[in-house]
């Protein structure tokens, strides 16, 4: 996984973001943004997001994989699986459109609170 350190002074975007470098089976690499590590029954996944060249996802869309890392070599890249089983698959996308809702709930909460101290003396 690699760091993208990046800070726009103009417009105060902190676009610090994980990725990983995808290798798919047809060959080709793609790079994703890490959105978020999700437990889901005591075991670790992955939510990326693809980019495209630009570093830009258009299509919204969304892959998860199983996810774990060598508790001895925190050095050692983490390991990504495929998820073959359906059952687990829903599971797992369940519980990123839990994360989606907290997280934008957050958001909500966070405009509010702003809003709260622009209030008249």
């Amino acid at each position: 996984m690699g760091h993208d350190n990046a800070h726009d002074e103009n417009t105060g975007y902190d676009a610090e973001e994980m990725t990983v470098d995808l290798d798919l089976e047809d060959g080709t690499t793609v790079t994703c943004a890490v959105i978020t590590i999700l437990t889901v029954d005591g075991r670790d996944y992955i939510a990326l997001l693809p980019l495209d060249e630009n570093g830009d996802n258009n299509d919204g869309e969304v892959w998860f994989y199983r996810y774990s890392e060598n508790p001895d070599d925190a050095n050692e890249e983490p390991e990504l699986a495929y998820i073959d089983d359906d059952e687990e698959y829903e599971a797992v996308a369940d519980a990123f459109d839990e994360y989606l809702d907290a997280a934008e709930f957050d958001e909500l909460m966070e405009e509010d609170g702003e809003e709260g101290e622009d209030g008249a003396d």
